[in-house]
């Protein structure tokens, strides 16, 4: 299923495992290629991993540098995100866990 937020964003959310085909709700061409090809590739095929890793950095950024701006102004709340994600960055730069899949 897909959902569609302003002009151009789509964001594909998966189908959950116990969903059943001929619900007319946009699943069920999702739902196929999961069955045909399994979820992996699925997710690969229609970027859910991009999302995945997009959503995992606003969790960091949340959880170092906080889930609210302090600045009252827009032009000041800008610069305020600005310096927070450019000491995110920084931060990402110097080292990130490595994982590798086990057998």
């Amino acid at each position: 299923m897909t959902e569609a937020f302003g002009t151009d964003l789509e964001i594909t959310i998966p189908p959950p495992i116990t969903a059943v085909l001929g619900l007319s709700d946009g699943r069920d061409a999702h739902m196929e290629r999961i069955a045909e090809q399994g979820r992996m590739a699925w997710q690969a095929a229609t970027g859910y991993n991009d999302r995945a890793l997009v959503e995992a950095q606003i969790g960091r950024r949340k959880f170092v540098i906080g889930p609210e701006l302090n600045a009252r102004e827009m032009n000041r709340q800008v610069t305020e995100n600005q310096i927070a994600t450019k000491s995110l960055n920084r931060m990402t730069r110097l080292g990130r866990a490595v994982f590798k899949r086990a057998a």
